[in-house]
């Protein structure tokens, strides 16, 4: 199935508001924005679930939609640890999401007493592997157990909030933690992981990789092609530019360098026919550190800062040392900390690292592309990258994750902190404030938050617990 821009852009949000604020901060590369205030109750103080599962604004509501153990439509299992999501319009008007699932192999052992999990898509003991076709998973696990990360897609009527029908539609992947939507109707998966093939650890393929998984579940499970010219490292999420069908792509590699990576398809939406990776670099800046910890050795930068940008080329992009992040950082590329979750908007994305800043607790940026993005007038006008938000406290946000951009514009991040775990709101002006809180007595992070195409429904998971939760109330009472 294929989108218009038009269904892409309603169904990805439009941060028009995001985008007046940033020409007026434009007007110097190196502009400083104000120190954003912080508001906290844009919606009102959290009212307690009697449930226990999701404080919520007075006013909203949330229905689970589904549970990991859940039987599917094809007659498998809703895995567990779901991540990463979008949501899509079908022809019959109904919504589909699609839906991560960070799994490696040693989740596996969940299943096992006490707990008795049911972790993967095919069931304890891979009992119900044999229903599917085999040769459409990346990667068999040779004698041992199938790897069960992977995609699954669940349909939602938005009329009735009812589920209609669930399946897997990519597998034998490894830890598939966030990704990003299409303008042309698909979604990209990525591992997060760099591991090789070791038969007997279960690995026959090497791992790293981002997938395409189109948006159209009569396709049911689909073969898992991975989208090698991309890059072979710990892939984290990815967005695209609807205007060029450049891709952009966040890599969370833990203690180790983390870098900005976009994606020159040859064929636009066309990712398997391959491209050139390179990573972003600061003009007049090679190797800077933006990462703000107070041990990096360059000068911080301020919050609402501008900085121009420009791009070097990266070779044996599929890794075979896993070290590409320090050939970027040798090549002049800009050095962020665990790139997190990131959305396109109008005409400018967001991501986040979830351990940047000085308090180490996350920082959220902004990155508007040059009108000539990847080409060879580029280098006359710039790209410009602004730090939006740098957390200053645990309790205004900590570790943003995952992100969606609201159809009114503001941002919506998943925290995944070491204590509770919010849902945060950010407005076009940086002002954080609280949407939700995991009330569930097991530590949860919140992961995947998208809008429906209605603009309505806000969709997420609570990862540990392996539920995915619709919420809906008066999202326009507080505009600001």
């Amino acid at each position: 199935m294929r989108f218009s821009r038009r269904t892409f852009l309603s169904g990805a949000s439009i941060s028009a508001a995001f985008t007046g604020y940033a020409a007026l901060a434009a007007c110097s590369p190196k502009n400083k924005g104000p120190v954003f205030p912080i508001e906290t109750d844009k919606y009102g103080p959290l009212k307690s679930d009697p449930e226990g599962i999701l404080d919520l604004p007075k006013g909203f509501e949330y229905r689970v939609l589904s549970r990991a153990g859940d039987l599917m439509s094809d007659g498998l299992l809703v895995p567990a640890d779901p991540d990463g999501m979008a949501a899509f319009t079908m022809k019959d008007g109904q919504t589909l999401l699609l839906r991560n699932h960070e799994i490696s192999p040693g989740d596996l052992k969940r299943e096992l007493p006490p707990s008795n999990q049911s972790i993967s898509a095919f069931g304890i003991g891979d009992k119900r592997l044999n229903s599917i076709d085999k040769d459409k998973l990346y990667d068999h696990g040779g004698k041992g157990r199938q790897l069960s990360g992977g995609v699954t897609g669940m349909l939602v009527d938005e009329g009735s909030m009812r589920v209609t029908g669930q399946y897997l539609a990519l597998g034998g992947t490894y830890n598939n933690c966030a990704g990003g939507l299409t303008p042309w109707g698909s979604w990209i998966t990525c591992e997060e992981t760099t591991r090789r093939a070791k038969p007997k650890a279960g690995l026959m393929q090497d791992h790293g990789y981002a997938f395409e998984v189109m948006a159209d579940p009569e396709s049911g499970l689909q073969q898992a092609v991975p989208l090698r010219a991309m890059g072979r490292f710990q892939h984290e999420a990815a967005c695209v530019d609807p205007r060029s069908s450049i891709v952009y792509m966040t890599q969370d590699s833990g203690s180790k360098a983390s870098l900005l990576y976009r994606f020159l398809p040859d064929v636009p939406g066309k990712l398997a026919m391959g491209g050139k990776l390179q990573a972003l670099a600061i003009v007049g800046e090679p190797s800077r550190d933006l990462r703000n910890w107070p041990t990096s050795k360059d000068a911080p930068v301020e919050t609402g800062q501008w900085m121009y940008t420009q791009w070097v080329d990266l070779d044996e992009v599929e890794n075979p040392n896993n070290d590409i992040e320090l050939r970027g950082l040798d090549g002049g590329a800009a050095r962020f900390t665990r790139g997190e979750g990131m959305w396109f908007g109008k005409d400018e994305m967001y991501f986040t690292c979830t351990n940047g800043g000085a308090a180490k607790i996350g920082q959220i940026w902004r990155y508007i592309p040059s009108p000539v993005e990847g080409t060879a007038l580029e280098s006359r006008q710039p790209g410009r990258l602004q730090l939006f938000v740098e957390s200053p406290d645990a309790s205004v946000m900590e570790y943003a994750d995952n992100i969606t951009i609201a159809p009114w514009g503001d941002l919506i991040t998943c925290e995944d902190g070491k204590g509770d775990n919010f849902l945060r709101g950010i407005t076009p002006k940086g002002r954080i404030y609280t949407l939700a809180r995991s009330a569930l007595k097991q530590h949860n992070e919140f992961t995947g938050a998208c809008f429906g195409p209605d603009g309505k429904t806000l969709y997420f998971n609570l990862q540990q617990s392996g539920l995915t939760l619709a919420v809906r109330g008066p999202w326009h009472t507080a505009q600001s």
